[in-house]
């Protein structure tokens, strides 16, 4: 056995998937798994950061942890035409992932009125209009296209993988399971309970916070 089949099956056997699942494919909505870490203020092995550190999800490393229980892997986040970040970040997580396995779209942004007491807390640019001040807020749902990918392409699955914790999916789940399917559902913070009752097994993102995350300076610093 090599290293990287040794490594398959001791994460596999830490994570609960076992044969039973068959061939899973992951489904990434990473708008979502994109802020797991982002409050946390330990690392993997409880260290404390620095007040100048933060967490962030590391591409290569979350695609070469799903590659380690699954055949396949789908990563879906929206961009900003008019950011050159952003659509490098595209291009990035087109290189590690595959031209065809990154989904994307515009990113939509909605006005959002600040109250007096969101102003001392606010750090995003402010503007103006005749109904007072508010900041733009990004969004850019995939609710939609992970569901229709998932039904289109079920055939192909034993199991269903979702790195997310939208409240959403219940319904999708719910009709994989119609089509005995399974689902793994790999979420960080809190769930709803339909949810977490659908899952065949649920998998919290703390625990797998030293295979996909690493640490970075906080901007500025």
């Amino acid at each position: 056995m090599d290293l990287q089949e040794f490594k398959k099956q001791y994460v596999q056997q830490e994570l609960g998937v076992n044969e039973s699942f068959g061939k899973i494919h992951v489904f990434i909505d990473f708008g979502n798994v994109n802020h797991w870490f982002e409050e946390d203020r330990q690392d993997h092995d409880n260290n404390p950061l620095k007040d100048n550190e933060k967490l962030v999800i590391n591409l290569r490393k979350l695609k070469e942890f799903v590659d380690l229980f699954s055949l396949d892997s789908r990563f879906y986040y929206g961009h900003d035409r008019q950011n050159l970040k952003s659509i490098g970040f595209i291009r990035v997580a087109r290189d590690i992932f595959g031209k065809y396995r990154v989904f994307t779209k515009q990113i939509q942004k909605i006005k959002h009125y600040l109250t007096n007491d969101e102003f001392s807390s606010n750090t995003r640019d402010v503007h103006e209009d005749r109904e007072g001040k508010y900041i733009l807020i990004p969004k850019c749902n995939f609710d939609v296209e992970i569901a229709v990918d998932a039904i289109k392409h079920s055939d192909k699955y034993d199991t269903f993988c979702l790195l997310s914790s939208d409240a959403d999916f219940v319904h999708l789940v719910r009709f994989l399971k119609t089509k005995k399917k399974k689902v793994i559902l790999i979420k960080g913070g809190y769930i709803v309970s339909q949810l977490r009752k659908e899952a065949s097994l649920v998998i919290n993102a703390q625990n797998i916070k030293k295979y996909i995350a690493e640490i970075k300076q906080r901007p500025g610093d």
